[in-house]
């Protein structure tokens, strides 16, 4: 029950309102990015049934996101379908360990319960270390690594 009370209380969706603010913690995030390719993409993020976003507010000020999603296709590991999925997570770096981003994760996860999922994935680049220790904090288990390769096709 007090879980559920500091969710309410510091986290709330994103909305047209607060978007500078999204996209000023994305970029830190996606620093490939310009601001009008996030911005673009957080408002379809905002008309997507599919899609939300969490933000924690502390202090007057926005600290921290979590980007989550539904997805139908598979998800490596999964037993169900479908599954929630954490496409992005940041906190200031002022504002890291003291649980934020443990709320926020759990707020995903109730919003993924609510449209029938019973699982939550993620993913990170193979040598983010920080973020694997995070995911492994917050009850994540690795179920495998995966190794991309592309080729261009000559004529």
């Amino acid at each position: 029950m007090g879980e559920q009370k500091e969710i309410d209380k510091c986290i709330q969706k994103a909305n047209k309102a607060i978007l500078n603010d999204w996209v000023k913690m994305g970029i830190q995030l996606w620093p490939d990015y310009l601001e009008n390719e996030l911005k673009d993409i957080f408002l379809g993020i905002l008309g997507s049934d599919k899609e939300e976003c969490f933000l924690y507010y502390l202090d007057n000020e926005y600290v921290g996101f979590i980007n989550v999603s539904i997805r139908n296709d598979y998800v490596n590991g999964s037993e169900s379908s479908p599954v929630g999925y954490v496409e992005g997570i940041y906190v200031k770096p002022e504002h890291r360990n003291r649980n934020i981003a443990r709320k926020l994760v759990r707020a995903g996860e109730l919003w993924a319960s609510g449209r029938g999922c019973k699982q939550m994935a993620s993913d990170i680049l193979i040598d983010n270390n920080i973020s694997y220790d995070f995911h492994k904090k917050v009850g994540f288990n690795e179920v495998e690594r995966v190794i991309c390769f592309i080729k261009d096709i000559n004529d």
